[in-house]
């Protein structure tokens, strides 16, 4: 990664509404003017989860303009890294259109409550922070 040039992430998922919106929230808040980071899905839903925008408003970061999109060749390409959230059995998965990509394997929390959604929410976070640390950055703190 050049020095003038921030790091790319795109971040993918089925739906775009929860997982990957979250993980773009969290790169670009804790990356600061270091990362550019973008979401996409394969089967992009209509909005961005509620519960999802809910979860990432308790740590100060706002998601609610945010709109699913499709995850093209060209986002793909733009990209650094590509980083799939993990696959719902029975859902098209963006894993076997993206052979460059890594898979946090995350559960989607969809329907299971809140709780759950903070439970997924603090993982990506995890992953996230670990992918900076691994890249040579010190996370920014959120707040």
């Amino acid at each position: 990664m050049s020095v003038d040039k921030p790091l790319h992430l795109l971040f993918v998922c089925v739906g775009n509404s929860c997982r990957s919106q979250m993980a773009e929230g969290l790169a670009r808040a804790l990356g600061g003017g270091r990362v550019r980071a973008s979401s996409a899905g394969a089967v992009p839903a209509e909005m961005v989860a509620p519960k999802a925008v809910q979860v990432m408003e308790e740590l100060g970061i706002d998601i609610s303009s945010q709109e699913p999109k499709l995850v093209t060749g060209e986002l793909v390409d733009a990209a650094d890294a590509v980083l799939i959230m993990g696959c719902d059995v029975g859902s098209v998965c963006p894993a076997a259109f993206l052979e460059r990509a890594v898979d946090w394997e995350l559960e989607d929390p969809m329907g299971q409550g809140v709780e759950r959604e903070r439970e997924v929410r603090d993982l990506i976070r995890r992953h996230v922070e670990a992918l900076l640390r691994e890249e040579g950055m010190e996370p920014a703190p959120l707040g």
